[in-house]
């Protein structure tokens, strides 16, 4: 722990002025101490002990130029000297939602908030007013943000929830102090199982309003939807008039400019998105069918928030909109090429030093599991993974300078390269042979 003495002493000092001495709850998870920085550059970032790490947190996914990009800051500087924010309205608005109903295929007109939780408020309670009904069907193992309604046990090292007490409906809360009934109106459901799906839709038509879902399942495994499936949930939401929900606070601005939904040829009614869409400023967003949103426009459904839109938020959107868009998309191209590189290398480097793990990639984010099964395709098998195992991996890691998220997902930005690639599977070599010979 010594070489984390700032860190663990700095930590200290934040537990008497801030609750848990972080500002937010996955971060304490982090072993053996949670890292305070001193800056941060492209790919890397310095802590208080000037211990130097490639980053593959990436702030929990926002960072999709990496940090500090010098465009990327100009333009948020520029926009700084005109005021940051003013209750009123800008050009900004209009020049990103522009730009948003032109990237994004299902979006015709959109509606800004600060965070991915709050874009899942907002889109669930504009199902809910659009089709007069109340229950929102949702899977085991997405996540959709922290509010009352919607946040159910989450078996991730990042989290601590499990355990709380169950609803009415036998779900399990996502945490204390959440009420009673907040979960009374959800149905959770296996995720690609379409048999199940089929048989609630159809059973409950009449009472869901709509149906929200991860396109990827990001948060955990990274496990990809089985062929048919997202076409199938479609399919039968259309049918039963049920609003469909794509959250791709994840997806969204990472698989290509117009999200998952784009990659895969589906447009769902709405899309929450946040996280890399500015990059790493506060900013989120609803995007869907006009005849959805409109609810706001005629005051059906209240759309509040203090910092809704600000300019710098704006101003951050639209510069990495611009830095993505640049040489027909070839940062995706990019960042893709280097996670392939990435993953492979581990698989083979772990494979080679006797430890059994899959490797599950969707573009530039994966996540890395041990466990004894050569695929990961579904939430059950997800969880036989050794979670334990995966965290001493993490804070080894950490020790050969590389920052990487304990509940195993990665991410790669704009920033990583060959470099950075050749140093971390030269660090995972050695954080291999350290674990194979200790196992």
């Amino acid at each position: 722990m010594n070489r984390y003495l700032q860190s663990v002493e700095k930590l200290q000092e934040a537990r008497t002025y801030v609750a848990g001495g972080v500002a937010s709850s996955l971060r304490a998870s982090m072993k053996p101490t949670p890292l305070y920085v001193q800056k941060a550059f492209g790919a890397r970032i310095l802590d208080v002990d000037n211990h130097e790490y490639i980053d593959y947190m990436l702030a929990y996914g926002p960072l999709i130029l990496g940090h500090a990009h010098p465009a990327y800051n100009e333009q948020i500087y520029e926009a700084m000297q005109n005021g940051s924010t003013y209750g009123l309205q800008h050009d900004g608005e209009i020049r990103l939602g522009q730009r948003l109903t032109e990237i994004l295929p299902c979006a015709e007109q959109v509606a800004f908030s600060g965070s991915g939780t709050e874009a899942v408020m907002l889109a669930l309670r504009l199902a809910r007013a659009y089709t007069g009904k109340t229950k929102t069907v949702r899977f085991y193992g997405h996540y959709h943000g922290w509010s009352d309604a919607i946040f159910t046990s989450f078996p991730s090292p990042d989290f601590s929830s499990n355990g709380h007490s169950a609803a009415a409906s036998g779900i399990i809360q996502g945490t204390g102090g959440q009420s009673q009934n907040s979960l009374q109106d959800l149905i959770v459901l296996p995720w690609n199982d379409p048999e199940a799906l089929e048989e609630t839709l159809t059973k409950h038509q009449h009472e869901i309003s709509a149906v929200i879902t991860e396109p990827v399942m990001c948060n955990s495994g990274c496990i990809s939807p089985l062929p048919g499936y997202m076409e199938k949930m479609r399919e039968l939401t259309s049918k039963f008039g049920i609003v469909l929900i794509w959250d791709e606070v994840i997806t969204g601005f990472r698989l290509g400019l117009g999200g998952a939904h784009e990659r895969f040829g589906i447009d769902p009614d709405l899309v929450t998105i946040g996280k890399a869409m500015a990059g790493g400023v506060a900013l989120s967003a609803v995007a869907g069918k006009r005849d959805i949103m409109h609810l706001i426009e005629e005051g059906t459904v209240m759309h509040l928030g203090t910092l809704n839109g600000n300019s710098l938020a704006t101003a951050a959107g639209l510069a990495v909109i611009q830095e993505l868009s640049k040489s027909e998309g070839q940062a995706f191209k990019d960042m893709d090429r280097t996670a392939t590189m990435l993953t492979e290398g581990i698989r083979s480097i772990l494979k080679a030093n006797g430890l059994q793990a899959v490797v599950n990639q969707q573009g530039p984010v994966f996540h890395l599991m041990f466990i004894d099964r050569t695929e990961v395709a579904d939430f059950d098998t997800f969880n036989l993974r050794d979670s334990q195992l995966y965290t001493r991996f993490a804070e080894e890691m950490l020790h050969e300078g590389v920052l990487v998220r304990p509940n195993g997902l990665w991410y790669v930005s704009t920033a990583h390269g060959e470099k950075e690639v050749l140093e971390t599977l030269a660090a995972v070599e050695r954080v291999a042979q350290r674990i194979a010979a200790y196992r």
